[in-house]
């Protein structure tokens, strides 16, 4: 097999068979394929797309290029989530333990913030001495013993991912649907779950702009999972506004906390029963819809989710004090309030900018490496149809030096609009794809 062909057939619109996609993923991570060529193919990917049996084989190829997770001495069926990025999506730090309360497993590996995204890792860590980086077979005991556990992916599971990612990242092929689905997917398959949830996010503040495109990526991982043997469901969800009130690691984990005492808001706690319900059915806990979301939020009320938030942290290190005393959480020293300049309705929460300005406070990263400040960010206390008055607090932002403050606040007074007329925001949920 020579790669010079492989670059050629699919410049030329061909289907590589199987295994010349096994044959190139590990060629190229045994170091035998240099950038130049893999980055070549990539590009001819971007152009050309990939057929579905393609998308499907370059997924498994990308799974078994490293470790695979074995989660098989975990009793019952264990389901995984996964959400394409967004502002304030604070979802896994409730949805983990709103599931494992109903006795659903959940052994969930998860990543860092990069850009105005937030990172689960990172967020959890405001937990003060929280650990993220378990071997799996520490992943295994956790989630025997509490029921959820989530932990760093480790540096040998899909090391194709994160060699082609580097590429893509440079190359200008990031946004290409087939190599998003694999590379989605090939993670979630060598996380060893027997069903799988995806969280699409569509909007100006997600990775996937448009509704089609996050309907197409939807359907294609969908289509992967079930021809993997992996139970898929993807929802298609609002990025335009954050999600939430918080963008900032230990603001997001208050926001979290408060969440799982059934005092969360609004969005955010549909969706997390939203996703809750495709959870738990998926894994066969429930004979329908309607009862798991009924059990979900009895959990909700009862204190039984809000102990298992307990549970995980103190299984994982960290401080479990501040799940009952969020002030214990890292505090930034200073806050600015934005207020409203006039009266009306909120016509637009720009979700990026609002990221923007988080990350510029300090709340995430513009590059892999970078440190971040757990205790910044900001306050989103609007949403879009909210009717205000001029001088009303709409923002408020968390700083703890005031370097790149003016920066920030320009950012959030662009992602503000508030007009006369009145706004109905879009729906939270686009659709589920089953």
């Amino acid at each position: 097999m020579r790669v010079y062909d492989l670059i050629r057939k699919k410049r030329d619109g061909g289907e590589l068979t199987e295994e010349e996609l096994h044959g190139l993923v590990a060629g190229y991570v045994a170091g035998e394929i240099p950038d130049y060529q893999m980055s070549a193919w990539l590009m001819a990917v971007y152009f050309r797309g990939m057929s579905p049996a393609e998308t499907r084989t370059l997924t498994l190829a990308m799974a078994e290029s490293g470790d695979q997770v074995d989660l098989s001495a975990i009793p019952g069926p264990k389901v995984d989530k996964h959400s394409t990025g967004g502002v304030g999506d604070t979802t896994s730090l409730v949805l983990a333990p709103l599931v494992a309360a109903v006795g659903v497993p959940v052994a969930k590996l998860s990543g860092r913030g990069l850009g105005h995204t937030g990172g689960t890792l990172d967020k959890l860590e405001s937990f003060p001495g929280f650990r993220v980086d378990l071997t799996i077979d520490q992943m295994v005991e956790r989630v025997r013993k509490y029921g959820l556990a989530i932990a760093a992916q480790t540096a040998d599971l899909v090391p194709a991912d994160k060699l082609m990612y580097s590429l893509r990242d440079v190359t200008a092929t990031v946004d290409s649907i087939p190599l998003i689905a694999a590379s989605i997917m090939s993670k979630k398959i060598a996380g060893g779950a027997d069903a799988i949830v995806l969280d699409v996010k569509v909007g100006q503040g997600a990775f996937v702009q448009t509704l089609d495109d996050a309907r197409q990526l939807a359907e294609m991982m969908v289509e992967i999972g079930r021809s993997l043997g992996r139970k898929t469901v993807a929802a298609i969800t609002d990025m335009d506004q954050p999600l939430g009130h918080s963008v900032g690691n230990a603001l997001e984990v208050a926001e979290a906390i408060e969440t799982l005492r059934g005092r969360g808001p609004a969005d955010l706690t549909e969706l997390c029963l939203t996703l809750g319900v495709e959870m738990v059915c998926l894994a066969g806990a429930f004979a329908d819809r309607e009862t798991a979301r009924r059990e979900l939020e009895a959990c909700l009320a009862d204190g039984r989710a809000l102990s298992k938030l307990r549970d995980l942290v103190v299984a994982q290190g960290g401080d479990a004090r501040a799940v009952d005393d969020p002030t214990l959480l890292p505090r930034s020293a200073h806050r600015y309030s934005i207020v409203a300049a006039q009266a009306g309705y909120v016509q637009r929460v720009g979700a990026l900018d609002m990221g923007q300005a988080a990350m510029l406070l300090g709340a995430g990263r513009a590059k892999k490496g970078d440190q971040i400040n757990r205790s910044v960010g900001v306050e989103v206390l609007v949403k879009v149809g909210d009717q205000v008055v001029a001088g009303q607090e709409v923002v408020r932002l968390h700083y703890d030096n005031d370097a790149h403050l003016a920066e920030a606040e320009a950012l959030a007074k662009r992602a503000l609009q508030v007009a006369e007329r009145p706004k109905t925001p879009l729906p939270l949920v686009r659709a589920i794809i089953r």
